[in-house]
């Protein structure tokens, strides 16, 4: 039985495999026996390195990914059944989960779907968030980015203005419109427009566009959905797969390694997303995520 979870051939943690298969497998037994067996370790040594690497039980851990996935579900997908978002996050009944929720959070499933807080998920993910710095990619090489034309697109935008602490409700206005004019991620792709750098704008002053591909042009109405296109040019393009918390890092190796090296001159439109997949439809370590930064022919 392998003595030390931390070390491996290549020197990279171990610990960083059991987490990704954690929250890859949600859904199925993680219980401290099954995942023990599963990679080869004692009960006892596989606790305390977890919880010496991470700062964190692996129940505790389980616990907050699959209450974090279902805060998502709630507040996002509308279409699933709370029942159903119980059963997922390993509760027996919809009572038992919603006395879990309401003592976790001072709030019943159903409050915190029609009204979800601002600033929530920093509020009570942030233990979270600093984990999955631990096991995230931080570093990105030149030979990772592609230069690609990017086809003109026509877009359907709200655009989101103010605190990053209220996009949560942006979002969730966007996906009203979105199901209302039938216009779901499998039809239409999603994108995001990057104007600000949420960690230097003044919360009142930031901005970041919501947007999705239309075939023509929408009506503008009290909505505030507006027309925009994603105009035809060369964009470097760097695809990041899992989570948000590391696209900070492949913007900052965008503009900054990668800009400086290229000798490569930025078009006038800012960086912009284009959403693969996300989260809860996958696990944060599957979203993928398209970077491009128009540049000059």
């Amino acid at each position: 039985m392998s003595k030390n979870l931390l070390n491996n051939k290549t020197g990279q943690p171990k610990l960083k495999t059991l987490y990704s298969y954690i929250e890859m497998n949600l859904d199925g037994d993680l219980s401290l026996s099954y995942l023990a067996v599963e990679f080869n370790f004692s009960k006892y040594h596989l606790q305390r390195q977890f919880n010496a690497y991470f700062g964190i039980s692996i129940f505790s851990f389980v616990k907050a990914l699959r209450f974090k996935r279902a805060t998502y579900q709630l507040a996002f997908r509308n279409n699933i059944k709370i029942i159903d978002i119980a059963f997922e996050a390993g509760y027996e009944s919809s009572e038992s989960f919603s006395r879990a929720f309401k003592e976790a959070f001072n709030f019943s499933p159903r409050e915190f779907r029609k009204n979800p807080p601002d600033s929530f998920w920093e509020t009570n993910f942030s233990q979270l968030n600093q984990l999955r710095k631990k096991s995230m990619q931080t570093e990105f090489l030149i030979s990772n980015v592609e230069i690609v034309e990017f086809h003109e697109t026509r877009v359907a935008v709200l655009e989101h203005k103010g605190s990053p602490a209220l996009v949560a409700r942006s979002i969730q206005k966007f996906i009203a419109w979105r199901k209302e004019n039938r216009l779901p991620p499998s039809k239409s792709n999603t994108f995001n427009f990057v104007y600000d750098d949420p960690r230097t704008t003044n919360p009142d002053d930031y901005r970041f566009d919501l947007a999705c591909s239309v075939a023509k042009k929408i009506e503008e109405g009290s909505t505030g959905i507006i027309n925009k296109i994603i105009p035809q040019g060369r964009c470097a393009l760097l695809r990041v797969i899992g989570a948000d918390a590391q696209l900070g890092v492949a913007i900052e190796f965008l503009y900054s390694n990668w800009l400086e090296q290229s000798d490569e001159k930025l078009r006038d439109f800012p960086l912009f997303f284009h959403r693969v997949s996300f989260f809860p439809d996958v696990t944060e370590n599957e979203m993928v995520t398209d970077i491009y930064l128009p540049i000059e022919r």
